[in-house]
């Protein structure tokens, strides 16, 4: 067993927080200094333990049912997408029949515990590490809050049933996942060597092939040699194939082969990335009514109570570093009714400074303006003057039918300037591939989209809406209660019915994040840490 160590009060109360500890206690038993000691590193863990009084939860009788609801928890890691190894539970169970009750015991189960928690209520991945469009936040429940929750319940095992994601697509997505993965032989179970197998060939690499198959339920009995790709063999092959929802062609190419060694394949890999992405919006409220605005499926819906009320197509931001449309979730707060169009600073430097250099007279529809707003004529500037980084005029361009916005947006203040906005190019939502735009959305039923978001603040949305736009003024409209907005990116989800769909990975930000998931479980299958 191993012992608890010593350590002196100054070094036992690094980065622990004192306030946090009992009032009454003065004097704290060795036990209790090593404990603090060994989490001062761990802001999350010294948050509990300090709040705690410094006493363990996972030893003796009394953490043996917390002990088993972690152990039953982490069980289920696969089945979310998250890589097993990570959570050491071969080394939990172990520590669970030793029977020991020491320091050692006590910090495997919390690290893990915090580890748990961390990864299941918001991901593994920092999705603003993963690629410069992705800019959401995660929210997530503080480790320390959580931890304190379960010591203090009498069902710890209802306290971590409760930390997944409940919404209905993150549970198909999981079921998608569980139809994906290729059933896995045994340890001793040959490799099939990298290679194109197919009926005719003989060898070592058929017998591979053959015994594997056998393995994973395909047996495929020999016409004459173990070693020949025989017509049989070719049936196994094309059943083996069917399971795994690949092409069922016969032929052992590489992504039947890598498949049948243990590698899950991209459509997996488009869930797991999907699983993932839910949990970074684990936070916010789905149940409640929102918009949600799928990038690669070009699509934009409002939710309400879990079920689609309205659906319109979407023109996204080019596949461009510099034009891509971000990720991120904020509150919309207002729309504006014959919007002006201040063209962006970027757009007017490098697109129109160039032509208005050339001729002052181009691109006539846009007032050019000064700082104080106001309009400046044309023949008062020599625009040869000046580049891209001295040009101290904007450029506007009034309410009309063939504003740039069209005859609505919707706002939702962000740092990047993004919003929804109708369009006066309308053949673009005829178009498969619908990545335009420099960054903004535009929307393919601007009027409908307004008359739904005004519909919980107005008993005729369409009345309202009408007026302002008969105006012809620049009209705000508040919306009373404001609407959460989610920008998405989801490659493979769910639809009503609970099928997969799949869209292409335009801006090429799944494949860093699958990328990055398979580099956490390989680290994690690498390191006991």
């Amino acid at each position: 067993m191993l012992g608890w160590p010593q350590a002196g009060a100054a070094q036992a109360f690094d980065n622990l927080s004192i306030a946090a500890l009992p009032a009454p206690r003065l004097a704290f038993s060795e036990r209790e200094m090593a404990l603090a000691r060994a989490v001062a590193g761990a802001p999350d863990l010294a948050d509990f333990y300090g709040s705690n009084g410094l006493q363990p939860i996972f030893l003796g009788g009394e953490g043996a049912a917390r002990r088993a609801a972690l152990i039953g928890a982490v069980r289920q890691a696969a089945s979310h997408g998250l890589p097993a190894a990570r959570y050491r539970q071969a080394e939990l169970r172990r520590s669970d029949r030793a029977g020991s009750d020491d320091l050692a015991r006590e910090l495997l189960f919390a690290r893990i515990f915090a580890r748990w928690s961390h990864d299941i209520t918001g991901g593994i991945l920092n999705p603003r590490k993963m690629d410069g469009g992705i800019k959401r936040e995660v929210l997530r429940p503080a480790t320390g809050d959580v931890m304190r929750q379960f010591a203090q319940s009498a069902d710890p095992a209802a306290v971590l049933a409760g930390l997944p994601m409940t919404d209905p697509r993150y549970e198909a997505l999981r079921r998608a996942l569980a139809g994906q993965v290729t059933p896995i032989a045994p340890m001793d179970a040959p490799m099939v060597p990298p290679g194109l197998w197919r009926e005719g060939d003989s060898g070592e690499a058929i017998a591979a092939l053959r015994q594997r198959l056998a393995l994973l339920g395909h047996s495929a009995p020999p016409m004459a040699s173990e070693r020949s790709f025989d017509a049989p063999l070719t049936r196994a092959v094309m059943d083996f194939q069917r399971s795994a929802g690949l092409t069922a062609d016969g032929v052992a190419g590489p992504r039947t082969v890598a498949r049948l060694n243990g590698d899950a394949g991209p459509e997996a890999d488009g869930i797991l990335v999907a699983l993932e992405r839910m949990r970074w919006m684990r936070g916010h409220d789905l149940n409640a009514r929102h918009v949600w605005v799928n990038l690669p499926e070009y699509q934009a819906r409002i939710f309400e109570g879990g079920a689609e009320i309205f659906s319109t197509r979407t023109v996204i931001g080019k596949a461009d570093p510099d034009l891509e449309t971000p990720e991120f979730s904020e509150n919309m707060a207002y729309m504006v009714v014959n919007p002006s169009w201040n063209v962006p600073r970027s757009i007017t430097v490098k697109e129109y400074l160039p032509r208005l250099r050339a001729n002052r007279n181009a691109v006539g529809h846009l007032d050019v303006v000064d700082r104080a707003g106001r309009v400046v004529p044309r023949n008062r500037i020599d625009f040869r003057k000046y580049t891209a980084a001295n040009f101290p005029y904007r450029m506007r361009q009034k309410p009309s039918d063939d504003n740039a916005l069209g005859l609505v947006k919707f706002m939702f203040p962000n740092p990047w300037n993004i919003y929804l906005h109708d369009t006066p190019t309308k053949g673009l939502f005829n178009q498969t591939v619908r990545a335009y735009s420099h960054g903004c959305i535009r929307i393919g039923r601007p009027f409908d989209l307004a008359y739904e978001l005004l519909r919980p603040q107005a008993d005729n949305p369409q009345a309202l809406f009408s007026r302002a736009l008969k105006s012809g003024r620049e009209t705000y409209l508040n919306l009373r209660p404001q609407v959460p907005v989610h920008l998405v990116y989801f490659t493979a989800f769910p639809d009503e019915t609970g099928a997969i769909r799949r869209f292409r990975d335009i801006y090429g930000r799944d494949a860093k994040i699958a990328a990055a998931l398979r580099k956490a479980a390989l680290d994690s299958a690498a390191t006991d840490e």
